[in-house]
């Protein structure tokens, strides 16, 4: 029993001041211990647990917002496949010139568009004779080339995109497979969309994945626009946006072009896409039309001429923008004297005219104003 007025002590088990070395520091615990080795980074659960700032990981594409985008302005957009559809069946209907003949007018309003500025009349000789001027005019009218061949008659199923682009994975092109592994799995996420909202997804995502650098094509910004361009054009008449094939596209271009912008949500690059192109589909459709009346008008108008040379000229310009009088002498083979010799005949009779209004270097198309 304790005594009143004592005072218990209970046992301290800290080290008492006799016990620490007068030269040790004030113990600390070890988490303060700023040069030890910190935290294994492969076992951190979460991504905020790692010492530095942290990358934005919200994906590049959106591909919901499409989708979104898509469901409204559903109206347009199948007004469009059937714009669409009439083109295709039109093409199907007609000759095969019909085709060739909208492939170079895309080609030379993609090249507007993309700075380059290549005429049709450049274009039409440089596609027959390899007819071109300066270096400059030479790289603006090989782009303008490859896009009048790839809207035409591009590679088939057993082609991929790097074949359809020309493209090789060598010198500064060494990253390209990882760039169009990169857009192929954007869009393969698409791939519930509408082929028509997919190539506009994939026009738009060019640049995102790096597509539109690193290749020396005579410059890359024209180039990019020109590429991107003509694969959603191709692919939008496709089942599959990764496989070009088909002899049809859908003209995106044609009588301005307002469509291929970037930039804005994707309801607005959907919107301004399918505006673009409903514009574009029905110049196509009229330019069918006023061809298709042209073609009767000229068989009525020159049924009494004979020879192999007027049904050559006739038939070269309904394919063919514009013609001069050496496309004409190479695809008639006939003389230049036999050749001039007709076109003026063609001309009195109302079916072609005479563009340049000198007496050098003339050339002709067809007199559809009539």
């Amino acid at each position: 029993m304790q005594n009143k007025g004592q005072i218990s002590f209970i046992e301290d088990e800290s080290p008492q001041p006799a016990d620490l070395d007068p030269f040790d520091p004030d113990p600390v615990e070890e988490d303060d211990l700023w040069f030890l080795p910190g935290p294994d980074h492969a076992t951190l659960d979460d991504a905020h647990d790692l010492p530095l700032p942290q990358a934005d990981r919200q994906p590049l594409v959106d591909v919901a917002a499409w989708a979104k985008a898509e469901a409204t302005l559903a109206r347009p957009l199948a007004e469009l496949a059937q714009l669409s559809g009439m083109l295709r069946a039109r093409l199907a209907d007609g000759p095969e010139g019909w085709q060739h003949r909208l492939a170079l007018q895309e080609a030379v309003d993609l090249s507007w568009l993309a700075g380059d500025r290549v005429p049709s009349e450049r274009l039409a000789l440089w596609q027959m004779l390899r007819l071109a001027g300066g270096a400059e005019d030479t790289q603006a009218l090989a782009r303008a080339g490859w896009a009048a061949r790839r809207l035409r008659d591009g590679p088939r199923l057993q082609d991929d995109l790097a074949t359809f682009l020309g493209r090789q994975a060598v010198g500064a092109e060494a990253a390209l497979p990882d760039k169009l592994a990169d857009w192929a799995e954007v869009m393969g996420q698409a791939r519930t969309l509408h082929p028509i909202t997919q190539a506009a997804l994939g026009f738009h995502i060019w640049p995102v994945v790096g597509l539109s650098v690193g290749h020396d094509f005579g410059g890359a910004a024209p180039l990019a626009l020109m590429e991107a361009a003509v694969v959603a054009a191709r692919s939008s008449v496709a089942g599959n946006p990764v496989d070009i094939t088909g002899r049809y596209f859908l003209p995106l271009a044609l009588g301005g072009g307002g469509g291929l912008r970037w930039g804005g949500s994707a309801e607005d690059r959907l919107g301004r896409w399918i505006g673009g192109a409903t514009h574009a589909t029905r110049a196509a459709l009229r330019t069918l039309d006023r061809l298709r009346d042209w073609d009767t008008r000229t068989q009525t108008l020159c049924s009494d001429l004979s020879g192999r040379t007027p049904a050559q000229l006739i038939a070269l310009l309904r394919d063919w923008p514009i013609v001069s009088a050496p496309m004409a002498e190479k695809e008639t083979g006939a003389s230049r004297a036999a050749v001039q010799r007709n076109l003026n005949l063609l001309v009195k009779r109302g079916v072609a005219r005479e563009v340049t209004g000198q007496e050098r270097y003339r050339f002709w198309t067809t007199n559809m104003s009539v």
